[in-house]
């Protein structure tokens, strides 16, 4: 499946990521084995371009699939506040002091008399503070479906460029940019046609996630929404390196087989039952077994005429 040059859609989603670094990717609650596929190859795509990603979604999210360990739950994108972070109690530190020394920065953290010195093991560091410029949005019908995603940070939704991609009919156009195919065999087979005429390039673990996307969105590729586009677009993932994994399918709960009666027989007692012999020859009982047949009358054949009367 060869993406359109022409497509606008395409064009305006190329443009807003060439002009900005740094983007989200939000995905709704409970998300599908297609939208986490489609996520996180966009994510690692962009993210080997040089882009400055970050992938959310208000539900926690599992799955089988390259870079599913990077997706967030809440919009804390990273910027250029390192932050140090350990278990506290509270009342358990008295004083937070620093001091320079030998052109290093000495952070110290004192603990309160009678509580346990702090464990350099426990201690975790990250980055906060950081903005970004564009938002994708993944099989969302509405931005109110991104959960507290949406609900607590509506104010750094607005005035961005969000690309709404999706292909479900229930979706509301709320994008600045809406590319969305209700036609579609699936999310991953969307996304493999933006991320080609982005011209990222398409990894292993990118092509192994969009395969794994279109076969969980299309029961193994025997949905009806498959199409030659489809068969195509494997074919290329394939040789791209995609490696087929084992799709973990829903266990049904076994129905209740249809129970045939068998037909009752019926058998007499062996003392009701007598054996009835005969010693006559078989030549006898063919005789007594044959119709009697009595010869015509003579008269038979005779015309005969009948009156009112009767016959003369």
């Amino acid at each position: 499946m060869y993406p359109d040059n022409n497509d606008p859609s395409l064009i305006r989603i190329a443009d807003i990521i060439s002009k900005n670094n740094s983007g989200i990717i939000v995905v709704p609650g409970n998300p599908s084995t297609d939208t986490l596929a489609s996520a996180t190859s966009l994510y690692l795509g962009l993210s080997k371009a040089g882009k400055n990603m970050t992938i959310v979604s208000p539900t926690p999210a599992t799955a089988d699939l390259a870079a599913a360990d990077k997706i967030q739950n809440d919009l804390n994108v990273s910027g250029d506040n390192l932050v140090v972070s350990f278990p506290y109690v509270e009342g358990a530190i008295d004083k937070v002091d620093y001091n320079i020394q030998g052109g290093h920065f000495n952070l110290i953290v004192s603990p309160r008399a009678g509580f346990p010195k702090l464990d350099p093991s426990q201690v975790k560091y990250s980055y906060s503070g950081g903005l970004f410029q564009f938002i994708i949005v993944i099989d969302a019908p509405s931005l109110s479906s991104l959960g507290q995603v949406y609900s607590e940070n509506q104010s750094q939704f607005q005035g961005k460029e969000i690309i709404n991609i999706d292909r479900h009919l229930t979706n509301g156009y709320f994008g600045t940019v809406n590319l969305v195919n209700k036609t579609s065999s699936s999310l991953s087979e969307i996304v493999f046609k933006i991320i080609q005429f982005l011209k990222l390039e398409i990894d292993k673990d990118m092509a192994t996630n969009l395969y794994v996307g279109i076969s969980t969105s299309t029961n193994n590729f025997t949905s009806y929404s498959v199409t030659a586009d489809t068969f195509d677009t494997i074919s290329r993932l394939l040789r791209m390196g995609a490696v087929k994994k084992a799709v973990k399918k829903p266990v049904a709960s076994p129905s209740v087989p249809f129970m045939v009666k068998p037909p009752k027989i019926f058998t007499q007692s062996p003392s009701k039952t007598k054996e009835v012999i005969s010693n006559k020859p078989i030549e006898s009982v063919e005789k007594e077994t044959q119709v009697e047949e009595t010869p015509a009358p003579q008269d038979w054949l005779k015309p005969k005429i009948f009156r009112s009367g009767g016959l003369i």
